[in-house]
This record gives C-alpha cells, sequence and structure tokens, in this order.
C-alpha cells in the first residue's frame, strides 16, 4: 500500500485550489515552524502568532525581496495566509481548534507594507 507523501498531499491541494503556488504551502508550514520556536514552547498558535511569525520568517529568509517571493507564489495579503493554513488543515496536515476560523487571519496587517517598510529608509517611513 502507497502512503502519501507530503508533496502528494501538497500537490492535491493545488490541483483543487490553483491560487497558491506549492512553494506557498512549504513556506506557511515552515512558518509555522519557526513562530513556535521563536514562542519557545510546543504549543497551539493563533492567527495574529502565526502571522507575525510568517511575517519573521519572510524577512529572515528573504530580506528586502520578501514581497516579490511571496507575491509570486500568490501570497499578498494575510487572508491568503489563511486560505493556505485552512486548505492544509482540510487536508490534515494542520490542526485546528474551535476557536480557529479563516476570518481570524482578515485584518492582520497589510502584508506588502510589512514586508518592505523594514527596508525604508528611516526618513520614508
Amino acid at each position: 500500500m502507497n502512503e502519501l507523501t507530503v508533496e502528494d498531499l501538497l500537490e492535491e491541494i493545488v490541483e483543487h485550489d490553483p491560487r497558491y503556488n506549492i512553494e506557498a504551502y512549504s513556506f506557511i508550514r515552515e512558518g509555522l515552524d519557526y513562530t513556535v520556536n521563536k514562542l519557545n514552547k510546543p504549543r497551539h498558535v493563533s492567527a495574529t502568532e502565526l502571522l507575525d511569525g510568517i511575517k519573521g520568517y519572510a524577512l529572515q529568509e528573504f530580506g528586502p525581496v520578501s514581497k516579490r517571493v511571496l507575491f509570486e507564489w500568490g501570497i499578498t495579503s494575510c487572508e491568503d495566509i489563511g486560505n493556505i493554513v485552512f486548505n492544509l488543515v482540510d487536508i490534515g496536515l494542520l490542526g485546528k481548534t474551535k476557536e480557529d476560523r479563516i476570518e481570524n487571519f482578515q485584518n492582520g496587517y497589510d502584508l506588502q507594507e510589512a514586508l518592505v517598510e523594514p527596508f525604508l529608509p528611516e526618513k520614508v517611513r
């Protein structure tokens, strides 16, 4: 019996929801690990904590080209991060609690601003 790999499951997600590149899903999963480690305790993270962690992880991994990389993968807003998270939940790669809702990812922050502002000169900020 062949068991599906994570890559197989991610490919299945992309077949059903082609808005996001497969790398976007891998990045969000890695960003979750980054967030849990940054919070220094293995536990469930809220949407707000995850959004903050994803922002920090993107800036750490991609620096000034963070916006470009994420936008190329289809991640242009906090809502996109929520959609990816819930696609991962739906396929069983992530868990959720009763309190977790996709709406929790709305109005998190302006992703473009969050990924560009840290690299602007002081005067421009």
